[in-house]
């Protein structure tokens, strides 16, 4: 019935969400031991006959659903343009990637009934799902049980072979910038930059990279923008691993009250230079290491997280073992892979670079090489 499912959840004492990106999507249940034949059987249930049940009221109430979370988490969010901003100048039109999961207004409104059967038909069978079910439970149990509840679920014998050609250049091809006047308290300057796609070790170089550039207080750019220049309120940098054309390596400055942003920029810039020109110290390097080793420890301590990600590696690599292979490549990747990654993704040729400014005043700033110039030749002059 309406909204049982979650009820029966929640009265089970359990938790259920679910997430789309842009390589999958996932539902997710957490629930006591003796009630998984319960979330089984209502998880077998939602992929058999949720199609069944798909009306006209139930679409419309979850498109206000997502069009107010859209509102929520971007619209109306300071700097919360920046996600669909990136990915629309990282990738080209028509690609996959081009766009955020969430969507526009007007697609969200343009989806019809039809459309959404129409998707449901083709991906939500069992021939293009993963079942991962982690915690105090006996295998042969929780087989008998999939094969009771899941087994009768016909497959889906037209389901895309393999996904389209999504080959792309490693690098955009020439520097992106636009300035966005926003509802904004501080001017904040984004950078993104195409990057190896997941799955690909220097992706793990990248990673580590932004450890070292961006992990915690004594990182780079936390040390000199934030703490000994104070031209800046926050800094990050981070990549979003994807499993096609390229990953989005992405990352941004907030500038403290005051504080032109040229110079900014250019501090930036500097740092991500400095580290695409010269090796890392031995120090730095340990310091990154470890953090990603806590990182990943602390989340497979989860059962939530593991079986998010023995899901993950089994949905986008067919092998659910990366669950142990990566903590060992993050560890063995060494000083010279993450300066050669570095690089060949932090040039001027591949950087989008969007300057957020207070309504009011909406100037654009020049590139950190061009203001170096212009520096020089006022000193000179």
């Amino acid at each position: 019935g309406k909204a049982e499912h979650i009820a029966l959840v929640q009265a089970a004492g359990g938790t259920m969400n679910g997430t789309t990106w842009l390589d999958r999507t996932n539902y997710f249940e957490t629930m006591p031991s003796h009630q998984l034949a319960l979330a089984l059987w209502l998880e077998a249930d939602r992929m058999g006959t949720l199609l069944d049940a798909l009306s006209q009221e139930n679409l419309d109430n979850q498109r206000e659903v997502v069009k107010n979370e859209k509102r929520w988490s971007y619209d109306n969010r300071p700097y919360g343009s920046w996600t669909e901003k990136m990915l629309g100048s990282i990738y080209p039109p028509k690609y996959p990637y081009h766009h955020p999961t969430i969507g526009s207004m007007e697609d969200l409104d343009a989806a019809s009934l039809e459309d959404v059967k129409a998707f449901f038909r083709l991906h939500y069978a069992p021939n293009n799902a993963v079942l991962s079910v982690v915690g105090d439970v006996d295998p042969d149990q929780v087989r008998a049980w999939v094969e009771k509840y899941f087994g009768a679920i016909p497959a889906n014998p037209n389901l895309p072979a393999a996904l389209p050609d999504m080959t792309l250049p490693a690098s955009i091809g020439g520097e992106i910038r636009e300035v966005v006047p926003d509802r904004v308290p501080l001017p904040r300057i984004h950078w993104g930059f195409r990057g190896p796609i997941f799955g690909d070790p220097r992706l793990d170089a990248l990673d580590l990279a932004g450890q070292i550039l961006a992990g915690g207080k004594g990182s780079r750019l936390h040390r000199r923008l934030v703490r000994e220049e104070r031209i800046a309120q926050d800094v990050a940098l981070f990549s979003m691993g994807l499993i096609a054309g390229a990953s989005l390596t992405a990352g941004w400055a907030t500038a403290r009250p005051g504080v032109g942003l040229i110079r900014l920029e250019t501090a930036y810039w500097e740092e991500l230079e400095k580290l695409a020109k010269e090796l890392v110290s031995d120090d730095e390097l340990e310091r990154a290491k470890a953090l990603t080793e806590a990182d990943e420890l602390g989340a497979l301590q989860r059962v939530d997280e593991k079986a998010d990600r023995l899901s993950m590696y089994a949905t986008l690599f067919d092998n659910p073992e990366m669950i142990n292979e990566i903590l060992p490549r993050y560890l063995s990747t060494t000083a010279e892979q993450i300066r050669d990654v570095c690089a060949s993704v932090f040039t001027p040729e591949n950087r989008v670079v969007l300057t957020y400014l207070p309504a009011a005043g909406a100037e654009a700033t020049p590139a950190p090489e061009a203001a170096a110039a212009a520096q020089a030749a006022e000193s000179a002059a």
